[in-house]
């Protein structure tokens, strides 16, 4: 199979997806409270069969994609995982697998290890269990630890991602010790994104400015003496630091996300936004959704960008923010992203993150993701890492 689609039409300014994220499944045995389901993830029961995935990875991969990562909710919850990674493999493609841990036995990762998966990235929530738990609001600490070990046994590449927010900022210089003993290659320390529960949650959530600022500085002391063992990634948090990430390297640009419904979108959280069509894969070919579709034409390039964005010499870099972003704090999805200080919104991002505050006793409840265990009223407090 010609994997780069030479010969075919390829549309004006639309680049071939590099990156392919087949969200299996929206069901997970974790109940985090900066999960990025949708809300209303619960409208979605139906997941795209073993057939239908094959073929999506077959397009994708026909069209010049390169690296499939499976993800979820819990990807391991699919027990058609094997043969996915094993279709995935034998197209060409450098697998990675995005988990929680729950269900990863040896047995399994020995199977997912033979069918050819190259890459796996466990979660934690914190490097406390009594914090790995609440935040996920299951009994799931000891477990991580015993599937580490299990992934390094096998030979993996590993890498360890810890959703950072006012809970466990405090904690960064533990989990990069947790990290280190574990011998993981990366630790990713991904500031949270406030979209889905996370923008539910965002006041229980976001950190103080100091908070961050100290975590950031934890990591910089550690990153000269673990040089050449484990690279520490430090995702920036935009909405201090008053610069507009590069959403997914660009709307329809290198990333192309199918849900475990079939809804292909640009990035994780796009089907939220109004007034977009987003195809599904059961109806339409990869190569028609990402050349031709209206919604990932949307914001593809620099036409669709207000005056502000659009003059800005730094358009090409940061493709204008996050349309998401945009879209929950000012109602348009095409306004500057107001993180950017030329945003008219700016003011808002700023009073929301000076409202901020470092972690008290008094902080207010965590709202989990439907399923969990009633913790409404259950509160965190920093002193002695107590449950009240």
């Amino acid at each position: 199979m010609d994997a780069t689609g030479s010969g075919e039409r390829q549309h004006a300014g639309a680049r071939p997806p590099l990156w392919l994220l087949a969200e299996l499944t929206y069901r997970c045995p974790l109940h985090c409270a900066f999960c990025s389901n949708p809300v209303d993830y619960t409208r979605y029961r139906e997941e795209l069969a073993t057939a239908d995935w094959i073929r999506v990875f077959r397009e994708a991969r026909a069209m010049g994609a390169v690296q499939l990562g499976f993800s979820g909710g819990e990807p391991l919850l699919r027990e058609d995982l094997s043969e996915l990674v094993a279709a995935a493999h034998e197209l060409g493609f450098y697998t990675n697998l995005i988990t929680s841990g729950v269900g990863l036995t040896p047995q399994r990762a020995a199977s997912l290890r033979q069918a050819g998966l190259d890459h796996i990235q466990l979660s934690f929530q914190d490097s406390s269990r009594e914090l790995n738990d609440f935040l996920s609001s299951t009994r799931t600490f000891d477990l991580k630890q015993r599937v580490a070990r299990t992934i390094k046994e096998l030979g993996y590449p590993m890498v360890l991602n810890c959703v950072m927010h006012r809970y466990n900022l405090p904690h960064v210089d533990r989990i990069v010790r947790m990290a280190e003993a574990m011998e993981a290659d990366f630790l990713e320390l991904a500031n949270v994104q406030y979209y889905g529960w996370a923008w539910r949650n965002r006041e229980m959530l976001m950190p103080s400015r100091a908070a961050l600022a100290q975590a950031e500085a934890v990591v910089d002391a550690h990153r000269p003496r673990l040089e050449g063992r484990m690279r520490i990634l430090w995702v920036v948090p935009d909405y201090a630091e008053g610069k507009p990430k590069p959403c997914m390297a660009g709307w329809g640009s290198v990333f192309l996300v199918v849900a475990p419904d079939g809804v292909a979108l640009p990035c994780h959280s796009a089907r939220m936004l109004p007034g977009l069509d987003f195809p599904n894969v059961r109806e339409h070919p990869v190569r028609d959704i990402w050349q031709d579709s209206a919604a990932f034409q949307a914001y593809r390039g620099t036409g669709w960008m207000s005056p502000t964005c659009g003059s800005c010499e730094q358009r090409e870099q940061d493709h204008g923010g996050c349309r998401c972003q945009a879209f929950l704090l000012t109602g348009d999805a095409a306004a500057t992203d107001p993180v950017c200080p030329r945003s008219p919104h700016h003011h808002e991002v700023e009073a929301m993150v000076d409202a901020a505050t470092d972690l008290r006793s008094d902080a207010a409840p965590i709202r989990f993701v439907p399923g969990a265990r009633r913790a409404g009223q259950l509160v965190f407090r920093s002193d002695e890492n107590a449950l009240g």
